[in-house]
């Protein structure tokens, strides 16, 4: 498919000019840091080809966007999955993208990865407005970031020396890293590949017979993916030692470090907490469906609209 250069409100990048784009996120962090960390990594280590646009009215309206949204979708589109980043006292100008008729196809779906909740509601309105469409397989994620860099010190057991050890990921492992994965449904096998063959990652590994008990990795958006454990591996302390060791090394490698979390995920959040990470906002990932909003939905939609006002910031003192 041919790489549009200019839709009716956003224009292409080129990569010479993505340094300048980094420099004006960075005044929207903690926000912005999800499209902020992939054009990081991007530029620094080409995981994945993604296609930055800016609105054209930038830095004034800080709207872009990246095509695809994610790396796997049914039928593989550059155009069919999409991030964005907007801030989010400035969501009044999602009518930008509302009105972007080049970018996006309104009658298909659109696949969106973990993007704030207050963005995600904009665009259930525009695809109810627009297509009398909504927002489907709604999974809420809490972005955490790492804030106390004191806290990364907390002294840990060592693991039993005669059970389990952590190594580096290799090749062989993307089998069983790709079929924990939750969100396996939007990111593919080879990108675990790719991933492993250029981006740090531990996992820990039974020494009776060489299993792969749990793992964490960096991800092409600069963050961790999330960890993942077998469930006949946990309660081991196997979580706290990999998200230790992998968040040094993120932050050795330039990077700043954030993880989402699923809000039910209570282990995930005390684990991370202890480490120095603090919540910033709440996201949302799910796929937008035109021509089948059912009036039905208003109360649920109504609900949505109203988390807007606790996407405020968690401060804590470090």
């Amino acid at each position: 498919m041919d790489i549009i250069s200019e839709g009716k409100n956003f224009v292409l990048v080129k990569e010479e000019d993505l340094h300048e784009v980094l420099k004006v996120l960075e005044k929207y962090f903690p926000y912005a840091i999800k499209f902020h960390q992939t054009i990081r990594t991007y530029l620094k280590d080409k995981i994945w080809q993604f296609h930055f646009y800016i609105s054209k009215t930038w830095p004034e309206d800080p709207i872009c966007l990246h095509f695809p949204g994610c790396t796997y979708t049914p039928y593989n589109k550059i155009y069919e999955s999409v991030g964005i980043f907007c801030p989010p006292d400035q969501l009044d100008k999602m009518s930008m993208i509302e009105r972007e008729d080049i970018l996006f196809n309104w009658t298909e779906p659109i696949y969106m990865n973990f993007t704030h909740v207050g963005i995600m509601n904009k665009m259930d309105n525009i695809f109810r407005t627009k297509v009398n469409g909504q927002l489907v397989g709604r999974i809420y994620g809490d972005i955490y970031v790492h804030e106390c860099p004191s806290e990364l010190e907390l002294e840990l057991e060592p693991l039993p020396m005669n059970e389990a050890t952590i190594q580096h990921l290799k090749l062989a492992n993307v089998k069983d890293i790709h079929d924990l994965y939750p969100a396996r449904d939007i990111e593919s096998a080879e990108l675990f590949e790719k991933l492993m063959n250029q981006l740090p990652g531990f996992g820990v590994f039974s020494k009776s017979n060489d299993e792969l008990a749990a793992w964490s990795l960096q991800s092409y958006y600069g963050g961790m993916f999330s960890m993942q454990t077998k469930p006949e591996f946990r309660r081991k302390g196997y979580g706290i030692q990999l998200a230790q060791a992998l968040t040094k090394l993120v932050i050795q490698r330039g990077y700043v470090p954030f993880v989402v979390i699923r809000p039910e995920n209570e282990a995930s959040r005390g684990l991370y907490t202890k480490l120095g990470f603090r919540k910033a906002f709440e996201s949302v990932r799910g796929t937008f469906k035109p021509y089948i909003y059912n009036v039905e939905d208003d109360k649920e939609n109504e609900e949505n609209q109203n988390q807007d006002s606790n996407c405020d910031r968690e401060k804590k003192n470090c």
